[in-house]
C-alpha cells in the first residue's frame, strides 16, 4: 500500500472545541473525520484528537457510547493521541483528588481548573520544545503537576508543566487550535503520519 502524504485524523466530537480542531487541521492539508459513535472509530484513522470542553461530560459520553474501552486501548497499541485541555484530564493517570478511570494512559499528574476563577482564561507566549515559542491560550485549564515514567514534559509557564509528551501521545493544558498559529497541530500531524507509514 502506498504511504500517503498525510494522515487522516479522528476528533473526539462528543462535546467541545472539535470544529476549531478541524478547521486547523483543514488549514494544514490534513483530513479529519468526527467521531461520534463506535461505527465512527471504527474507521481507519491514523491519529485521534480529543478536544477541549467538560472531561467529565467527555467520560461519560465515552462510556455511554462504549468508546472508553476501544479507544483506550488503541492509544495503547499506539495510536497518535493530541489531547488539549479536558483532553490532557482524560488521558492522565492521575487526577488530583479523583480516583476514578478515565483514558488514563499517559504519565502525568494533573490538577484540574488549576489556575482559578481570577485566572480562569488567560493568554500568554512560552517555550515549547522542538518547536519554539507559541502563543498559549488558557481557559479554566488544568496543569500537570509532574510527569513520571516514559513522560516529558514539553512547555512550562510560570513553574507549571502545561505541554507534555509520551511516545505518541501529545498534551497541552492550552488550546492551540484557538490561535492562528499551526505548528503545534503540524507537529502532531507529523508524529501520526509517522506512525501511519510504520504500519502500512
Amino acid at each position: 500500500m502506498e504511504k500517503s502524504k498525510h494522515p487522516t485524523i479522528a476528533v473526539l466530537a462528543l462535546q467541545g472545541a472539535f470544529i476549531e480542531h478541524e478547521k486547523m487541521l483543514r488549514s494544514i492539508g490534513v483530513d479529519s473525520f468526527e467521531v461520534r459513535q463506535l461505527a465512527d472509530w471504527q474507521r481507519p484513522k491514523d491519529g485521534l484528537i480529543i478536544p477541549g470542553g467538560e472531561s467529565t461530560v467527555q467520560l461519560k459520553l465515552l462510556r455511554d457510547l462504549g468508546l472508553l474501552i476501544p479507544i483506550r486501548e488503541a492509544i495503547e497499541s499506539g495510536l497518535p493521541v493530541f489531547g488539549t485541555c479536558a483532553g490532557l484530564i482524560l488521558l492522565a493517570k492521575t487526577v488530583e483528588g479523583e480516583d476514578f478511570d478515565r483514558l488514563s494512559t499517559m504519565d502525568i499528574d494533573v490538577r484540574r481548573n488549576a489556575y482559578g476563577r481570577q485566572l480562569g482564561s488567560f493568554s500568554t507566549e512560552a517555550d515549547f520544545r522542538g518547536i519554539g515559542r507559541v502563543p498559549m491560550t488558557f481557559i479554566r485549564a488544568p496543569y500537570i503537576n509532574k510527569v513520571y515514567g516514559r513522560a516529558e514534559s514539553l512547555a512550562t509557564v510560570d513553574g507549571h508543566i502545561v505541554a507534555a509528551r509520551q511516545q505518541n501521545q501529545l498534551v497541552t493544558a492550552f488550546h492551540p487550535e484557538l490561535n492562528g498559529d499551526t505548528r503545534i497541530h503540524e507537529f502532531f500531524a507529523g508524529i501520526a503520519t509517522n506512525w501511519a507509514n510504520g504500519h502500512r
